[in-house]
């Protein structure tokens, strides 16, 4: 069978993504739901979720990705690797974070990665981008005092503006005023692996809920 091709810019924006995705019944994805929960937005095929599964299964992991098809063969690599603590799903982080998030248990979510998020880099199509003012505020109400966001891009602009976005928030707290020089995660992510072996800079900063 042929192999799909998958778009890689979708638009969060069109009339396609508006309907916020519903939550689903956690107790029947996670084995156990009283794990810390680290939410990776815009998983994009899900390997990234998929080691740290395995490396740190203390935890309980959720993908977040706009591409359908990648997150139903995410899943079902998951399925294969027989891993209770990993989900991915697809939804529009812009309008479905909040209902998401408020699904969970209180205090469940401790850690949140943004990585190489799509930059859109015409300036009339920057409102596509998805670190928005409602997505640090929706994850600063259910981030756990003491949890924190990690971002990263090879894009430094794109890195600029989402540290600009949560350093706004008086919820967040950088913990460095420099770009951070290592993942403080054990897996990197495939573009990470890609940029370093260019050698080509990553930009990343971390930010603590105070």
């Amino acid at each position: 069978m042929a192999a799909v091709r998958v778009r890689q810019h979708v638009n969060p924006l069109s009339s396609k993504y508006q309907t916020p995705t519903s939550p689903p019944d956690w107790t029947q994805i996670h084995d156990d739901l009283t794990l810390p929960l680290h939410l990776d937005i815009g998983c994009a095929k899900g390997q990234f979720l998929l080691s740290m599964a395995q490396v740190q299964p203390d935890w309980n992991y959720l993908g977040l990705e706009i591409r359908e098809p990648l997150v139903l063969e995410a899943n079902k690599l998951r399925d294969e690797h027989l891993l209770q603590n990993l989900h991915y799903l697809f939804c529009n982080v812009n309008n479905s974070l909040r209902p998401l998030l408020s699904s969970f248990p209180s205090g469940i979510l401790q850690r949140v990665t943004i990585q190489f998020p799509d930059p859109w880099f015409k300036k009339r199509h920057q409102k596509r981008r998805v670190v928005q003012p409602d997505t640090v505020a929706d994850l600063a109400t259910y981030l756990t005092p003491g949890g924190w966001v990690f971002i990263q891009s090879d894009v430094k602009e794109v890195a600029i503006e989402m540290c600009d976005r949560f350093h706004s928030h008086p919820a967040f707290q950088r913990t460095s005023s420099e770009w951070l020089t290592t993942n403080p995660l054990p897996v990197p992510t495939e573009r990470e692996r890609f940029t370093e072996a260019k050698g080509e800079p990553v930009y990343r900063a971390l930010f603590e809920k105070s």
